[in-house]
């Protein structure tokens, strides 16, 4: 269940929805004042691991969301619903084409 602090997502389905790490790097880091050595640190993880997901190009995993939950005081759950949306939506791209084919059941 959404914590009432949260917003609600909203989907354009044309549009791909903003990689969490995107939001760390744009919104997150720069309102704290922190490097990304600073924050890999803080976080206990590589900088490596971090310049990944502020890249777009690794996820956020469960444990990275309880990570980054705690640093943010916003929780894990927001943090994995971002990356939930974000991988969907390019599943369901990837897949267009081949779902097509497939038959809807209703129980």
């Amino acid at each position: 269940m959404a914590r009432k602090s949260e917003y609600p997502v909203t989907r354009n389905p044309k549009v791909a929805p903003t990689h969490p790490g995107e939001i760390l790097r744009e919104d997150v880091l720069p309102a704290l004042g922190l490097s990304v050595q600073e924050t890999a640190r803080a976080l206990r993880v590589s900088r490596q691991t971090l310049h990944r997901i502020l890249a777009g190009t690794m996820g956020v995993s469960p444990e990275m969301a309880v990570r980054l939950g705690k640093f943010c005081g916003n929780g894990p759950g927001l943090w994995l619903r971002m990356q939930g949306v974000h991988d969907l939506w390019h599943a369901e791209q990837r897949m267009r084409d081949e779902v097509k084919h497939i038959p809807t059941r209703a129980a």
